[in-house]
């Protein structure tokens, strides 16, 4: 593997190793160049979201493009477990997957069997693209770099939580805090403070941690993504370019009126 490419395929997991914390950026807006922006923004990783963002398969290989050449490693959400949809969006060269709703053992074998090669898994060998940018190398590689993360985010994804960890193969868990609290009757709310379900967090990053694998999961601001951190969290995406645009030009149009109430100007 040229030297490169091993940087960018082992980047998260170098961090990892040397105990830091990934920061993770979320693309919901299906635009290259939005997507080209975030790259420059400083992220460990952006994920492409194909289950709750605007992006279809034409969008997200425009996206990935944008980021390939970029020191940020791209991952991707899929909308389900469809082993044809996961096997297509590695062929194309994201480094990871973030499979939503894996609630049994079961689906987490077959979502890791997607992504991995035979005799380790069922994924059909064809990584066209993914064989152009990172060299002929890539299949010889790929099950050893690939990561694979499975969502954890409903009440029973959470009980079955144990045997989903033991998984051969699975890189760690991804929360998905929104979800969760709507199966758990509590309703969909992000950065949320209640204590009993900050000890559920808690405790899923720890069960995790004790496995040897890697939890994440997903912030709005900055400062309860530090807080996640403190928790053991150690993959953390903060907001989404949708979500900080629309805040972005929120705040913008609401200072302007701010300082025109309090200083009033006059045409000539």
């Amino acid at each position: 593997m040229p030297a490169e490419v091993a940087l960018l395929a082992r980047h998260l997991r170098t961090l990892w190793s040397a105990g830091g914390t990934v920061l993770n950026g979320w693309l919901h807006l299906p635009d290259a160049l939005a997507a080209e922006v975030m790259a420059r923004a400083g992220w460990d990783s952006l994920t492409v979201d194909l289950q709750h963002g605007m992006s279809g398969d034409a969008a997200a290989l425009s996206m990935l493009q944008a980021i390939t050449g970029t020191a940020v490693v791209p991952l991707v959400r899929v909308p389900g477990l469809d082993p044809e949809r996961i096997m297509r969006m590695l062929d194309w060269g994201f480094l990871g997957v973030i499979c939503p709703m894996v609630e049994t053992a079961a689906q987490a074998r077959a979502l890791v069997q997607a992504c991995r090669y035979p005799p380790h898994g069922d994924r059909s060998f064809g990584p066209t693209r993914a064989a152009l940018i990172y060299g002929p190398e890539y299949g010889a590689w790929a099950d050893a770099e690939v990561l694979i993360f499975a969502m954890i985010e409903t009440v029973r994804g959470l009980e079955n939580l144990d045997e989903i960890l033991a998984t051969p193969g699975l890189s760690g868990i991804y929360v998905g805090p929104g979800d969760l609290g709507q199966t758990m009757g509590i309703g969909a709310k992000l950065d949320r403070d209640d204590a009993d379900f900050l000890e559920t967090l808690r405790d899923l990053a720890q069960r995790t941690t004790a496995r040897g694998l890697i939890p994440g999961v997903f912030a709005v601001s900055p400062a309860y993504g530090h807080r996640m951190a403190g928790f053991g969290y150690r993959l953390i995406t903060l907001s989404s370019d949708f979500r900080l645009l629309n805040t972005g030009a929120r705040q913008s149009v609401n200072e302007f009126a701010r300082l025109s109430a309090e200083s009033p100007t006059k045409s000539r």
